[in-house]
């Protein structure tokens, strides 16, 4: 006899879409989430209770049996219904907004970690957090990209800024020949004559890259210097221009670049990204030659060449 079946829909903890589960499956997730509305009923009262009236700008009352805040002061000071913040303080199974737990987040003091942790436990998801284009390369990295001889790398922000980087990308990418303000990945892309060379085919590689910015776009569509960016590159480039009002949005990234070096040819390379710091969204980018054929072959011997040339001219 087969096993019965529960069809589940979107299930973003458990990462289930549109999956066919046990029903033995079904239960040990339903237990999994008790637990969860569990801790985030013990979580809430426990922030709840470690304020005082004062803190909050209550009076204090000659005669309080609360421990801490009512939950009809955290209601009203939060601006939502008080049944349904006493629901969710009591481990109910409801859905709350954003806002409902922002104003939360607020009336309860919570710094950063304890907010991702509410949203964690109400949302299965850590905050939606607005986009960051300032930031700082931590040291470690500016280290690691320097141990990397032979392999290009560099950092970039939201705004594809390119914030810091190493030898061999510099040699490749000319970055440092740009002004702080032009140092852009996207910029350089559609209106650096250079960088328009080296990317080739440009065409498919430059369409790519703008879907892949305009995912980073979404997360800060308020930050002005963003949109400052997108107005500049409509105004001198009639491809970017085109290309950002047709709002296309291609698959995951192919993991390659070819770039056309003047002193080698068509060199491909494997290339990624990683996250080095998620909340200021600062990502490292990695290239690496692909071993076959001579013009990759090759690569590592050149900026060899140039590294040493380099450092003879600082002797």
């Amino acid at each position: 006899m087969a096993s019965e079946v529960i069809v589940c829909g979107v299930f973003n903890y458990y990462n289930l879409t549109g999956y066919a589960v046990t029903k033995g499956d079904w239960m040990s997730i339903s237990r999994n989430m008790d637990r969860v509305r569990k801790e985030l009923a013990e979580f809430l009262r426990s922030r709840r209770e470690r304020l005082t009236p004062s803190e909050v700008g209550l009076p204090s009352g000659a005669r309080r049996r609360t421990t801490g805040l009512r939950r009809e002061e955290v209601a009203a000071l939060a601006g939502v219904g008080l049944t349904w913040y006493t629901w969710l303080e009591q481990g109910r199974d409801i859905s709350v907004s954003s806002t409902f737990l922002d104003n939360l987040a607020r009336v309860l003091k919570l710094d950063a970690a304890e907010r991702r942790y509410l949203y964690l436990l109400a949302q299965q998801r850590p905050p939606a957090e607005p986009g960051k284009t300032w930031c700082v390369v931590p040291q470690v990295i500016h280290r690691l990209m320097r141990d990397l001889v032979l392999r290009p790398a560099y950092v970039i922000n939201l705004r594809w800024d390119v914030l810091a980087w190493n030898q061999a990308a510099d040699k490749v990418f000319r970055f440092s020949s740009h002004a702080p303000e032009r140092r852009n990945l996207l910029w350089m892309l559609f209106a650096d004559p250079f960088t328009h060379e080296l990317f080739d085919p440009w065409e498919d590689q430059a369409l790519q890259m703008l879907s892949h910015f305009r995912r980073d776009f979404v997360k800060a569509t308020q930050e002005p210097d963003i949109c400052a960016l997108i107005k500049d590159l409509e105004k001198v480039s009639p491809d970017f221009k085109e290309w950002w009002q047709q709002q296309d949005i291609h698959g995951p990234d192919l993991g390659w670049r070819r770039l056309r070096i003047e002193e080698l040819g068509h060199v491909a390379f494997e290339h990624s990204k990683l996250t080095i710091d998620e909340d200021h969204h600062l990502r490292l980018v990695y290239y690496a030659a692909m071993e076959d054929g001579n013009n990759n072959k090759g690569f590592s011997g050149w900026l060899r060449s140039s590294a040493m040339q380099k450092k003879r001219r600082s002797e």
